[in-house]
Protein backbone atom coordinates (compact mmCIF):
# COMPACT_ATOMS: atom_id res chain seq x y z
CA UNK A 1 0.00 0.00 0.00
CA UNK A 2 2.84 2.45 0.95
CA UNK A 3 4.57 1.05 -2.08
CA UNK A 4 1.25 2.47 -4.63
CA UNK A 5 0.83 5.51 -2.48
CA UNK A 6 4.61 6.33 -3.42
CA UNK A 7 4.49 5.34 -6.74
CA UNK A 8 1.66 7.77 -7.49
CA UNK A 9 3.58 10.70 -5.25
CA UNK A 10 6.32 9.89 -7.32
CA UNK A 11 4.18 10.01 -10.76
CA UNK A 12 3.39 13.76 -10.02
CA UNK A 13 6.25 14.88 -9.01
CA UNK A 14 7.61 13.39 -12.22
CA UNK A 15 4.51 15.64 -14.11
CA UNK A 16 4.72 18.07 -11.95
CA UNK A 17 8.50 18.85 -12.40
CA UNK A 18 9.14 18.57 -16.17
CA UNK A 19 5.54 19.39 -18.47
CA UNK A 20 7.32 17.61 -21.20
CA UNK A 21 6.18 14.40 -19.29
CA UNK A 22 2.46 13.49 -19.19
CA UNK A 23 0.35 10.56 -17.97
CA UNK A 24 -1.53 9.60 -20.93
CA UNK A 25 -4.64 8.18 -18.40
CA UNK A 26 -4.25 12.34 -16.60
CA UNK A 27 -4.34 13.97 -20.14
CA UNK A 28 -7.27 11.54 -21.23
CA UNK A 29 -8.87 12.57 -18.33
CA UNK A 30 -8.21 16.31 -18.42
CA UNK A 31 -9.17 16.32 -21.87
CA UNK A 32 -12.89 15.25 -21.49
CA UNK A 33 -13.15 17.60 -19.06
CA UNK A 34 -12.14 20.45 -20.83
CA UNK A 35 -14.27 19.21 -23.95
CA UNK A 36 -16.99 18.99 -21.17
CA UNK A 37 -16.47 22.41 -20.35
CA UNK A 38 -16.11 23.41 -24.10
CA UNK A 39 -19.34 21.98 -24.84
CA UNK A 40 -20.94 23.55 -22.58
CA UNK A 41 -20.03 26.90 -22.68
CA UNK A 42 -20.40 26.71 -26.63
CA UNK A 43 -24.38 25.93 -25.52
CA UNK A 44 -24.48 28.43 -23.72
CA UNK A 45 -23.06 30.53 -26.38
CA UNK A 46 -25.53 29.13 -28.90
CA UNK A 47 -28.73 29.98 -26.63
CA UNK A 48 -27.57 33.17 -25.93
CA UNK A 49 -27.32 33.84 -29.87
CA UNK A 50 -30.96 32.49 -29.93
CA UNK A 51 -32.34 36.07 -29.39
CA UNK A 52 -36.08 37.05 -29.51
CA UNK A 53 -35.18 39.02 -32.60
CA UNK A 54 -33.14 35.75 -34.39
CA UNK A 55 -36.86 33.94 -33.42
CA UNK A 56 -38.86 36.61 -34.85
CA UNK A 57 -36.74 36.79 -38.28
CA UNK A 58 -37.20 33.04 -38.64
CA UNK A 59 -40.53 33.51 -38.14
CA UNK A 60 -41.16 36.10 -40.86
CA UNK A 61 -38.67 35.82 -43.84
CA UNK A 62 -40.45 33.04 -45.75
CA UNK A 63 -42.74 34.82 -46.13
CA UNK A 64 -41.09 37.66 -47.36
CA UNK A 65 -40.75 38.52 -51.20
CA UNK A 66 -38.68 40.48 -53.82
CA UNK A 67 -40.63 42.44 -56.51
CA UNK A 68 -38.99 43.36 -60.01
CA UNK A 69 -40.75 45.76 -62.13
CA UNK A 70 -40.34 46.86 -65.61
CA UNK A 71 -42.44 49.98 -66.67
CA UNK A 72 -41.86 52.93 -68.82
CA UNK A 73 -40.95 56.45 -68.16
CA UNK A 74 -41.30 59.51 -70.49
CA UNK A 75 -37.47 60.78 -71.17
CA UNK A 76 -36.61 63.74 -69.76
CA UNK A 77 -34.50 66.08 -72.07
CA UNK A 78 -31.39 66.54 -70.17
CA UNK A 79 -29.12 68.93 -72.48
CA UNK A 80 -30.25 70.98 -76.00
CA UNK A 81 -28.48 68.49 -77.78
CA UNK A 82 -31.72 65.81 -76.46
CA UNK A 83 -33.68 67.69 -78.65
CA UNK A 84 -32.00 66.59 -81.93
CA UNK A 85 -31.24 63.38 -81.21
CA UNK A 86 -34.40 62.37 -79.23
CA UNK A 87 -37.71 61.64 -80.55
CA UNK A 88 -40.39 63.89 -79.19
CA UNK A 89 -42.75 61.35 -77.05
CA UNK A 90 -38.99 59.08 -76.35
CA UNK A 91 -39.59 56.75 -73.64
CA UNK A 92 -37.36 53.83 -72.02
CA UNK A 93 -38.42 50.68 -70.27
CA UNK A 94 -37.08 50.95 -66.65
CA UNK A 95 -36.50 48.48 -64.00
CA UNK A 96 -37.70 48.81 -60.38
CA UNK A 97 -36.97 47.09 -56.69
CA UNK A 98 -39.39 45.99 -53.91
CA UNK A 99 -40.08 44.14 -51.40
CA UNK A 100 -43.58 42.56 -50.72
CA UNK A 101 -45.20 40.37 -47.89
CA UNK A 102 -47.43 37.07 -47.80
CA UNK A 103 -50.96 38.52 -46.18
CA UNK A 104 -53.28 35.48 -47.49
CA UNK A 105 -51.54 32.07 -48.65
CA UNK A 106 -53.98 31.53 -51.69
CA UNK A 107 -51.12 34.07 -53.47
CA UNK A 108 -52.11 37.36 -52.72
CA UNK A 109 -48.87 39.81 -51.61
CA UNK A 110 -49.07 43.38 -50.03
CA UNK A 111 -46.60 45.90 -51.23
CA UNK A 112 -45.90 49.73 -51.87
CA UNK A 113 -48.33 51.79 -54.29
CA UNK A 114 -45.53 53.33 -55.49
CA UNK A 115 -43.42 50.36 -56.14
CA UNK A 116 -46.27 48.98 -59.09
CA UNK A 117 -46.95 52.46 -60.29
CA UNK A 118 -47.44 52.05 -63.97
CA UNK A 119 -45.79 48.39 -64.49
CA UNK A 120 -45.88 46.64 -67.26
CA UNK A 121 -44.49 43.66 -65.78
CA UNK A 122 -43.75 42.20 -62.36
CA UNK A 123 -41.99 39.25 -61.30
CA UNK A 124 -42.33 38.16 -57.75
CA UNK A 125 -39.21 36.01 -56.57
CA UNK A 126 -40.44 33.84 -53.34
CA UNK A 127 -38.11 33.24 -49.96
CA UNK A 128 -37.33 29.65 -52.10
CA UNK A 129 -35.87 31.62 -55.17
CA UNK A 130 -38.92 30.61 -57.13
CA UNK A 131 -39.58 33.39 -59.87
CA UNK A 132 -43.21 34.10 -60.63
CA UNK A 133 -45.40 35.96 -62.69
CA UNK A 134 -47.01 38.84 -60.66
CA UNK A 135 -50.72 40.59 -61.54
CA UNK A 136 -51.47 43.74 -60.08
CA UNK A 137 -54.85 43.12 -58.55
CA UNK A 138 -55.62 46.87 -57.97
CA UNK A 139 -53.57 49.37 -55.94
CA UNK A 140 -54.37 53.17 -53.31
CA UNK A 141 -51.94 56.04 -54.22
CA UNK A 142 -53.45 57.75 -51.25
CA UNK A 143 -52.62 55.51 -48.48
CA UNK A 144 -49.66 53.89 -50.39
CA UNK A 145 -50.63 50.29 -51.00
CA UNK A 146 -51.07 47.81 -53.23
CA UNK A 147 -51.84 44.48 -53.85
CA UNK A 148 -50.12 42.15 -56.16
CA UNK A 149 -51.22 37.78 -56.76
CA UNK A 150 -49.50 35.25 -58.02
CA UNK A 151 -50.47 31.53 -59.05
CA UNK A 152 -49.70 29.79 -56.01
CA UNK A 153 -51.18 28.71 -53.38
CA UNK A 154 -50.50 27.48 -49.61
CA UNK A 155 -47.58 30.10 -49.81
CA UNK A 156 -46.73 30.91 -46.33
CA UNK A 157 -48.28 33.98 -44.99
CA UNK A 158 -46.75 36.85 -42.40
CA UNK A 159 -48.19 36.99 -39.05
CA UNK A 160 -50.23 39.75 -38.05
CA UNK A 161 -49.79 42.29 -35.01
CA UNK A 162 -51.27 45.19 -33.84
CA UNK A 163 -49.47 48.98 -34.07
CA UNK A 164 -52.08 50.59 -31.79
CA UNK A 165 -50.12 49.30 -28.58
CA UNK A 166 -46.95 50.13 -29.60
CA UNK A 167 -44.75 51.39 -27.21
CA UNK A 168 -41.69 54.44 -27.88
CA UNK A 169 -38.45 52.43 -27.56
CA UNK A 170 -39.84 48.76 -27.82
CA UNK A 171 -37.51 46.79 -30.49
CA UNK A 172 -38.95 46.42 -34.04
CA UNK A 173 -37.43 44.62 -37.36
CA UNK A 174 -37.03 45.54 -40.79
CA UNK A 175 -37.69 43.07 -43.70
CA UNK A 176 -36.39 43.78 -47.52
CA UNK A 177 -34.43 43.69 -50.17
CA UNK A 178 -32.44 46.99 -50.62
CA UNK A 179 -30.91 46.60 -54.15
CA UNK A 180 -31.46 42.93 -55.02
CA UNK A 181 -30.17 43.23 -58.90
CA UNK A 182 -26.89 43.38 -56.61
CA UNK A 183 -27.29 40.25 -54.74
CA UNK A 184 -26.57 37.03 -55.13
CA UNK A 185 -29.21 35.32 -53.18
CA UNK A 186 -32.84 35.81 -51.94
CA UNK A 187 -32.57 35.93 -48.99
CA UNK A 188 -34.41 39.23 -47.19
CA UNK A 189 -32.19 41.67 -45.80
CA UNK A 190 -33.16 42.39 -41.54
CA UNK A 191 -32.13 45.60 -39.80
CA UNK A 192 -33.55 45.79 -36.48
CA UNK A 193 -34.03 49.28 -33.98
CA UNK A 194 -36.39 50.88 -32.24
CA UNK A 195 -40.17 52.37 -32.32
CA UNK A 196 -38.70 55.90 -32.79
CA UNK A 197 -42.51 57.89 -32.83
CA UNK A 198 -46.09 57.05 -33.57
CA UNK A 199 -48.70 59.28 -35.47
CA UNK A 200 -46.06 60.92 -37.42
CA UNK A 201 -47.26 63.17 -40.59
CA UNK A 202 -45.18 63.64 -43.23
CA UNK A 203 -45.46 66.60 -45.68
CA UNK A 204 -45.03 66.11 -49.42
CA UNK A 205 -41.64 67.36 -50.48
CA UNK A 206 -39.83 67.40 -53.22
CA UNK A 207 -39.96 64.54 -55.72
CA UNK A 208 -42.74 62.72 -53.27
CA UNK A 209 -46.21 64.94 -53.88
CA UNK A 210 -48.66 62.46 -51.79
CA UNK A 211 -48.72 62.66 -47.99
CA UNK A 212 -47.83 60.16 -45.36
CA UNK A 213 -50.14 59.96 -42.25
CA UNK A 214 -49.95 58.38 -38.86
CA UNK A 215 -46.99 56.60 -39.95
CA UNK A 216 -44.86 54.61 -37.74
CA UNK A 217 -41.35 56.13 -36.74
CA UNK A 218 -38.22 54.02 -36.67
CA UNK A 219 -34.38 53.84 -36.94
CA UNK A 220 -34.26 50.70 -38.02
CA UNK A 221 -32.59 51.07 -41.43
CA UNK A 222 -34.98 51.17 -44.31
CA UNK A 223 -32.87 51.68 -48.07
CA UNK A 224 -34.24 52.07 -51.41
CA UNK A 225 -35.60 48.19 -52.35
CA UNK A 226 -37.29 47.63 -48.99
CA UNK A 227 -40.30 49.74 -49.69
CA UNK A 228 -43.18 47.37 -49.03
CA UNK A 229 -42.08 44.84 -47.11
CA UNK A 230 -43.10 44.44 -43.58
CA UNK A 231 -41.98 45.93 -40.42
CA UNK A 232 -42.28 43.54 -37.21
CA UNK A 233 -42.23 43.80 -33.60
CA UNK A 234 -39.67 41.51 -31.38
CA UNK A 235 -42.56 38.84 -31.76
CA UNK A 236 -41.97 38.51 -35.35
CA UNK A 237 -45.66 39.93 -35.83
CA UNK A 238 -46.48 42.54 -38.73
CA UNK A 239 -47.25 45.87 -37.21
CA UNK A 240 -46.54 48.33 -40.20
CA UNK A 241 -45.35 48.74 -44.04
CA UNK A 242 -41.91 50.19 -44.84
CA UNK A 243 -43.00 53.09 -46.67
CA UNK A 244 -40.00 56.19 -47.28
CA UNK A 245 -37.37 57.49 -45.52
CA UNK A 246 -36.13 60.84 -44.71
CA UNK A 247 -32.22 60.86 -46.42
CA UNK A 248 -30.33 63.55 -48.24
CA UNK A 249 -28.02 60.67 -50.00
CA UNK A 250 -30.77 58.19 -50.65
CA UNK A 251 -29.50 55.56 -48.06
CA UNK A 252 -30.68 55.26 -44.53
CA UNK A 253 -29.96 57.98 -41.60
CA UNK A 254 -32.15 56.40 -38.98
CA UNK A 255 -35.72 58.30 -40.19
CA UNK A 256 -37.60 55.11 -41.62
CA UNK A 257 -41.59 55.53 -41.99
CA UNK A 258 -44.17 52.34 -42.05
CA UNK A 259 -47.93 52.73 -42.83
CA UNK A 260 -49.67 50.81 -39.96
CA UNK A 261 -50.63 47.55 -40.48
CA UNK A 262 -54.55 47.92 -39.79
CA UNK A 263 -54.72 50.56 -42.56
CA UNK A 264 -52.81 48.46 -45.01
CA UNK A 265 -54.78 45.30 -44.52
CA UNK A 266 -58.35 47.43 -44.91
CA UNK A 267 -57.21 49.14 -48.03
CA UNK A 268 -55.48 45.75 -49.55
CA UNK A 269 -59.20 43.77 -48.24
CA UNK A 270 -61.34 46.32 -50.42
CA UNK A 271 -58.99 45.84 -52.99
CA UNK A 272 -59.20 42.20 -52.83
CA UNK A 273 -63.03 42.19 -52.66
CA UNK A 274 -63.15 45.28 -55.74
CA UNK A 275 -60.01 45.90 -57.17
CA UNK A 276 -60.57 49.73 -55.85
CA UNK A 277 -60.82 51.33 -52.67
CA UNK A 278 -64.26 53.81 -52.04
CA UNK A 279 -62.91 57.10 -50.46
CA UNK A 280 -64.89 57.97 -47.64
CA UNK A 281 -66.02 61.47 -48.40
CA UNK A 282 -66.74 64.53 -45.50
CA UNK A 283 -67.76 67.07 -47.57
CA UNK A 284 -65.76 70.11 -46.23
CA UNK A 285 -62.26 71.70 -46.74
CA UNK A 286 -60.22 72.78 -44.38
CA UNK A 287 -57.20 75.04 -43.80
CA UNK A 288 -53.96 73.54 -45.12
CA UNK A 289 -50.61 74.37 -44.71
CA UNK A 290 -50.49 77.84 -44.21
CA UNK A 291 -52.69 77.40 -41.17
CA UNK A 292 -50.01 74.84 -39.58
CA UNK A 293 -48.05 77.33 -37.56
CA UNK A 294 -51.67 78.83 -36.09
CA UNK A 295 -53.52 75.94 -34.44
CA UNK A 296 -52.30 77.14 -31.01
CA UNK A 297 -54.32 80.05 -31.44
CA UNK A 298 -57.31 78.70 -33.56
CA UNK A 299 -57.38 76.07 -30.97
CA UNK A 300 -58.04 73.80 -33.61
CA UNK A 301 -58.40 73.24 -37.90
CA UNK A 302 -60.63 75.72 -39.63
CA UNK A 303 -63.32 74.65 -42.15
CA UNK A 304 -62.74 76.92 -45.20
CA UNK A 305 -65.64 75.38 -47.59
CA UNK A 306 -68.29 73.39 -47.10
CA UNK A 307 -70.03 71.74 -49.88
CA UNK A 308 -73.52 71.67 -50.13
CA UNK A 309 -76.11 69.00 -49.42
CA UNK A 310 -72.52 67.18 -48.42
CA UNK A 311 -71.98 65.29 -45.57
CA UNK A 312 -70.87 68.07 -43.34
CA UNK A 313 -73.55 70.43 -44.77
CA UNK A 314 -76.26 67.79 -43.54
CA UNK A 315 -74.49 67.40 -40.17
CA UNK A 316 -74.47 71.31 -39.13
CA UNK A 317 -71.32 72.76 -40.17
CA UNK A 318 -70.22 75.72 -41.80
CA UNK A 319 -67.65 77.69 -43.45
CA UNK A 320 -65.46 79.71 -40.38
CA UNK A 321 -66.50 76.77 -38.08
CA UNK A 322 -62.97 74.87 -36.35
CA UNK A 323 -62.79 71.22 -35.68
CA UNK A 324 -61.52 70.75 -32.47
CA UNK A 325 -61.46 66.82 -32.55
CA UNK A 326 -62.72 64.06 -34.36
CA UNK A 327 -63.58 61.04 -32.74
CA UNK A 328 -61.79 61.78 -29.51
CA UNK A 329 -58.34 62.73 -31.41
CA UNK A 330 -57.12 66.19 -30.80
CA UNK A 331 -57.35 67.83 -34.30
CA UNK A 332 -53.90 70.36 -34.69
CA UNK A 333 -53.74 71.22 -38.35
CA UNK A 334 -55.01 69.59 -41.68
CA UNK A 335 -52.83 66.56 -41.43
CA UNK A 336 -54.47 65.26 -38.50
CA UNK A 337 -57.92 65.53 -40.33
CA UNK A 338 -56.77 63.98 -43.07
CA UNK A 339 -55.34 61.12 -40.58
CA UNK A 340 -59.03 60.80 -39.15
CA UNK A 341 -60.68 60.79 -42.52
CA UNK A 342 -58.12 58.09 -44.34
CA UNK A 343 -59.13 55.11 -41.88
CA UNK A 344 -62.78 56.14 -42.39
CA UNK A 345 -65.27 54.01 -44.07
CA UNK A 346 -68.09 54.82 -46.87
CA UNK A 347 -71.48 55.26 -44.10
CA UNK A 348 -69.07 55.79 -40.85
CA UNK A 349 -70.03 58.43 -38.66
CA UNK A 350 -67.20 60.99 -37.20
CA UNK A 351 -68.13 62.82 -34.08
CA UNK A 352 -66.49 66.42 -33.92
CA UNK A 353 -66.22 68.80 -31.58
CA UNK A 354 -66.62 72.09 -32.94
CA UNK A 355 -66.47 75.70 -31.89
CA UNK A 356 -68.82 78.38 -33.48
CA UNK A 357 -67.76 81.70 -32.13
CA UNK A 358 -67.70 81.30 -28.49
CA UNK A 359 -69.70 77.83 -28.42
CA UNK A 360 -67.91 74.13 -28.31
CA UNK A 361 -70.91 72.23 -30.06
CA UNK A 362 -70.72 68.29 -31.01
CA UNK A 363 -71.28 67.18 -34.42
CA UNK A 364 -72.12 64.15 -36.37
CA UNK A 365 -70.83 63.43 -39.63
CA UNK A 366 -71.80 60.96 -41.80
CA UNK A 367 -69.32 60.30 -44.57
CA UNK A 368 -70.34 59.62 -47.75
CA UNK A 369 -68.75 58.51 -51.36
CA UNK A 370 -66.60 60.55 -53.56
CA UNK A 371 -68.64 62.57 -55.67
CA UNK A 372 -68.02 61.47 -59.61
CA UNK A 373 -67.43 63.65 -61.63
CA UNK A 374 -69.51 63.19 -64.43
CA UNK A 375 -68.28 64.50 -67.70
CA UNK A 376 -65.58 62.40 -68.92
CA UNK A 377 -62.12 62.57 -69.39
CA UNK A 378 -61.54 63.81 -72.72
CA UNK A 379 -64.36 66.30 -72.21
CA UNK A 380 -62.48 67.58 -68.97
CA UNK A 381 -59.22 67.81 -71.20
CA UNK A 382 -60.96 69.59 -73.58
CA UNK A 383 -62.34 72.27 -71.48
CA UNK A 384 -58.78 72.44 -69.46
CA UNK A 385 -56.50 74.48 -71.26
CA UNK A 386 -52.72 73.76 -69.36
CA UNK A 387 -49.43 75.62 -69.96
CA UNK A 388 -46.43 74.31 -68.81
CA UNK A 389 -44.39 76.21 -65.99
CA UNK A 390 -41.19 77.59 -67.57
CA UNK A 391 -39.13 80.45 -65.87
CA UNK A 392 -40.66 83.04 -68.02
CA UNK A 393 -44.38 81.86 -66.83
CA UNK A 394 -43.10 81.38 -63.08
CA UNK A 395 -42.01 85.23 -62.96
CA UNK A 396 -44.86 86.30 -65.05
CA UNK A 397 -47.50 84.81 -62.75
CA UNK A 398 -45.34 85.06 -59.40
CA UNK A 399 -45.41 81.43 -59.10
CA UNK A 400 -43.35 79.46 -56.36
CA UNK A 401 -43.45 75.92 -58.25
CA UNK A 402 -40.91 76.49 -60.80
CA UNK A 403 -42.87 73.13 -62.37
CA UNK A 404 -45.65 72.18 -63.04
CA UNK A 405 -49.13 72.57 -65.42
CA UNK A 406 -50.93 75.83 -65.54
CA UNK A 407 -54.44 76.22 -65.62
CA UNK A 408 -55.03 78.56 -68.39
CA UNK A 409 -58.54 78.52 -69.37
CA UNK A 410 -61.44 76.19 -67.61
CA UNK A 411 -65.11 75.81 -68.50
CA UNK A 412 -67.17 77.07 -65.70
CA UNK A 413 -69.31 73.58 -66.06
CA UNK A 414 -65.42 71.74 -65.27
CA UNK A 415 -64.51 73.92 -62.44
CA UNK A 416 -67.49 73.58 -60.79
CA UNK A 417 -67.42 69.41 -61.32
CA UNK A 418 -63.52 69.00 -60.15
CA UNK A 419 -62.90 72.50 -57.69
CA UNK A 420 -59.93 73.55 -59.99
CA UNK A 421 -59.84 76.96 -60.81
CA UNK A 422 -58.41 79.36 -63.31
CA UNK A 423 -54.61 80.14 -62.38
CA UNK A 424 -54.04 76.98 -60.80
CA UNK A 425 -50.61 75.05 -60.69
CA UNK A 426 -50.98 70.96 -60.87
CA UNK A 427 -47.69 69.92 -59.18
CA UNK A 428 -49.07 66.38 -58.25
CA UNK A 429 -51.45 63.46 -58.79
CA UNK A 430 -51.44 60.82 -56.81
CA UNK A 431 -47.71 60.48 -55.66
CA UNK A 432 -46.19 61.90 -58.96
CA UNK A 433 -45.08 65.05 -59.37
CA UNK A 434 -46.52 66.68 -62.44
CA UNK A 435 -43.23 68.74 -64.42
CA UNK A 436 -45.80 69.72 -67.88
CA UNK A 437 -48.84 69.81 -69.30
CA UNK A 438 -48.35 66.78 -71.49
CA UNK A 439 -47.53 64.67 -67.86
CA UNK A 440 -51.56 65.78 -67.06
CA UNK A 441 -53.28 64.47 -69.95
CA UNK A 442 -51.45 61.51 -70.16
CA UNK A 443 -52.32 60.49 -66.34
CA UNK A 444 -55.72 61.28 -67.38
CA UNK A 445 -55.68 58.98 -69.91
CA UNK A 446 -54.40 56.39 -67.97
CA UNK A 447 -57.25 56.49 -65.00
CA UNK A 448 -59.81 53.75 -64.68
CA UNK A 449 -63.20 54.28 -64.60
CA UNK A 450 -64.31 55.34 -60.65
CA UNK A 451 -60.31 55.71 -59.93
CA UNK A 452 -60.09 58.45 -57.11
CA UNK A 453 -57.27 60.97 -57.59
CA UNK A 454 -55.92 63.57 -55.45
CA UNK A 455 -54.49 66.68 -57.44
CA UNK A 456 -52.16 68.93 -55.51
CA UNK A 457 -52.00 72.21 -56.65
CA UNK A 458 -50.65 75.95 -56.03
CA UNK A 459 -52.93 78.28 -55.24
CA UNK A 460 -52.41 81.62 -54.16
CA UNK A 461 -48.77 80.69 -52.99
CA UNK A 462 -50.16 77.77 -51.02
CA UNK A 463 -50.26 74.12 -51.96
CA UNK A 464 -53.97 72.48 -52.04
CA UNK A 465 -55.52 69.62 -52.80
CA UNK A 466 -58.73 67.79 -54.21
CA UNK A 467 -60.09 64.37 -54.71
CA UNK A 468 -61.61 63.73 -57.92
CA UNK A 469 -63.04 60.39 -59.08
CA UNK A 470 -64.27 60.24 -63.08
CA UNK A 471 -67.11 57.60 -64.33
Amino acid sequence: MRRRAAAVLLLLGIAGCDERVDSPALVATASAAQRGEAGAASAAVGGSRRTALVEAATRVAPSVVSLTVTSRQRYRTQSPWDFFFLPREAERVVQGYGTGFVFRAEGLILTNQHVVAGAERIVVTLADGTDLPGTLLGEDATTDIAVVRVDRRDLPVAPIGRSTDLAIGEWVMAFGNPFAYLLGNTEPTVTAGVVSATGRNILPTGEQSGLYLDMIQTDAAINPGNSGGPLTNALGEVVGVNSSIFSNSGGSIGLGFAIPIERALRVAGEIVRSGSVRRAWAGLDVAGAEAMRDWKTRGGVEVTRVAPGGPADRGGLRRGDVLVEANGRRLRNYLDWEAVKLDLHVGDSVRVLVRKGERLVSRVIVTGDLPTVTAEKITVLRDLQLITVTPAVQAERGLRSDRGALIFRISPSIAEATGLQQGDVIVGINRVPIRSAEEVGRIFDELRPRQPIRVYLERDGRIVYTDLMFR
